[in-house]
């Protein structure tokens, strides 16, 4: 089992998560951040603490999308140890639905 960030972080991108991981498993995308399925423990210490509730374990039914992203971009995009401030207008996008389709960006964030 590992965790994956679902398209509820896209346009959020919170960061609470990445301050709280114990082995610094997230990348950074432009509007979102992925777990790296091979470096995550299972802890589950991230998802209580995504105010987007953007992170769910894989075993729940629908999110094999989810760790197909999570893998393909982790692998792409730069790690991210550190917190930083979420977008301005990050609470706007909160409870949008169909943000993949509308948001998604494959460009890498900044890392750290």
């Amino acid at each position: 089992m590992t965790y994956v960030v679902t398209d509820a972080c896209i346009r959020c991108k919170y960061m609470d998560c990445v301050e709280v991981c114990p082995v610094d498993c997230f990348y950074e995308g432009e509007n979102m951040l992925v777990i790296n399925p091979s470096e995550c423990i299972d802890c589950g210490v991230c998802e209580p603490e995504c105010p987007a509730e953007a992170i769910l374990p894989d075993t729940e039914n629908g999110l094999e999308q989810w760790l197909e992203l999570n893998a393909k971009y982790s692998a792409e995009w730069p790690n991210l140890t550190t917190k930083r401030d979420s977008p301005e207008d990050a609470d706007e996008f909160k409870n949008v639905d169909g943000k993949f389709e509308k948001f998604f960006s494959p460009e890498p964030g900044e890392g750290d």
